[in-house]
């Protein structure tokens, strides 16, 4: 049978919970149709490039289905009649891999085992982070000067 990878964005105003059932109610309908999901992955909750039926967030999940065609067609009849659903996609894979994360989930992991605190040295430069120590400024072109040596250095140079 071929293998399909089904991404849905559900509305954010439904939990966790019901994205959830949403996904078993495909599960259940591609058993009766000889189906099955091999693989699933719930994203959770993201900001959408656009908005897409007034919501500016969703609820992304994956599904890695293996099923025949007329299965698939059913199970993206359903997502576009369900009401919660935003968008879906589905393509037709190859190979489906239930233990590998998909591309999101290894990124999201790749940023929690980064650590946050140190971003490398500072770069040399003439104003570093734009405060100087201690809260005054010693660079002398920045440096507030009395009005009377202002007018003596001006004498000097004439």
């Amino acid at each position: 049978m071929p293998l399909y990878e089904c991404v849905f964005i559900a509305r954010n105003d439904v939990t966790q919970q019901q994205v959830e059932a949403i996904a078993d109610n495909i599960g259940t309908t591609l058993g009766e149709h000889g189906g099955a999901v091999v693989k699933r992955e719930y994203w959770g909750l993201r900001g959408l490039a656009y908005k897409v039926k007034k919501n500016r967030k969703g609820h992304y999940m994956l599904l890695g289905i293996n099923a025949p065609a007329p299965a698939m067609q059913e199970i993206v009849r359903q997502l576009g009649l369900n009401e919660d659903v935003l968008r879906e996609l589905t393509i037709r894979v190859e190979e489906i891999d239930p233990e590998t994360p998909s591309a999101i989930l290894a990124k999201r992991a790749d940023d929690r085992d980064r650590e946050r605190g140190f971003r490398g040295p500072k770069p040399a430069g003439r104003f570093g982070s734009g405060r100087a120590a201690g809260g005054r400024d010693d660079r002398e072109e920045f440096r507030a000067r009395p009005r009377d040596e202002m007018d003596l250095n001006l004498n000097d140079e004439m």
